[in-house]
């Protein structure tokens, strides 16, 4: 049974550019921290800078809005190349109003703006804007072989990014990406305090741990986009972030 669980943020990140190393740059911050990494340990990582070193960048210069965005834009009253990249980015329009659209996205979260944003992006010269990851999964896969390989142990990574939730106020951090261990825990059959077998608890580990990870990483201009998680014991096999996302058949509201 896990007591304790440290998490700490990784400071003196630099700003992250297309093509960059994340696995060197995450090497130097725990060499700065004084961290010596450990089989076990975990990494969550700020789907940010995963999106910009992969060059997930899309210049709105370059967009040319289709008659759906036109007729978007005037509902959210938001730029209708924006809107179209998160057409682009969509498989459902769920809802619209004045300066939101929640859409499931092409990976099946149900998200706001399709998770595309300006925010902590350098703008230069251009008017860009981020995307998610092409497969977060798969990128957290590559992350955790890199470290796997540098460091000699075996690590776990979860990617996380901001999300609203309905019927409460306030974004949270969940997993997009997940590898190494169970992102989705099935508690089922496993006995409660009084040995009756649960019926319906799964646990949403990575989601746990990217919420967690959020509160020392900030939501502004903190600059620290990756967390060293000590102190989880997960004995359950690994399984990937996609394994959250309910499908629509399940899905009571939509």
């Amino acid at each position: 049974m896990t007591r304790s669980i440290t998490y700490t943020a990784l400071r003196g990140i630099p700003m992250v550019r297309p093509d960059d190393d994340l696995v060197s740059i995450i090497a130097d911050g725990l060499t700065s921290a004084g961290i010596e990494v450990a089989s076990g340990d975990i990494f969550v990582i700020a789907q940010k800078i995963v999106s910009k070193a992969e060059n997930r960048y899309v210049d709105l210069d370059d967009v040319i809005p289709s008659a759906r965005a036109l007729e978007l834009a005037k509902t959210v009253g938001k730029d209708p190349r924006h809107i179209e990249v998160v057409l682009s980015e969509s498989s459902e329009i769920i809802r619209s109003r004045q300066n939101v659209i929640i859409v499931a996205h092409r990976l099946g979260f149900v998200m706001a703006n399709a998770g595309i944003d300006q925010s902590n992006i350098d703008q230069g010269h251009s008017h860009r804007v981020l995307l998610l990851p092409k497969d977060p999964d798969d990128s957290c896969e590559r992350l955790k072989s890199g470290l796997d390989q540098h460091f000699g142990v075996n690590v776990a990574v979860v990617m996380n990014d901001s999300f609203g939730r309905p019927w409460r106020n306030g974004v949270v951090g969940v997993a997009i990406g997940c590898a190494g261990l169970p992102a989705l825990q099935n508690m089922i059959g496993e006995p409660d305090l009084f040995g009756r077998p649960m019926q319906v608890t799964e646990i949403a580990v990575a989601d746990e741990l990217a919420a967690a990870a959020s509160l020392v990483m900030g939501q502004a201009a903190e600059g620290q986009p990756i967390v060293h998680v000590r102190g989880l014991s997960c004995q359950a096999p690994a399984k990937p972030a996609s394994v959250l996302v309910r499908p629509k058949a399940q899905d009571l509201f939509r």
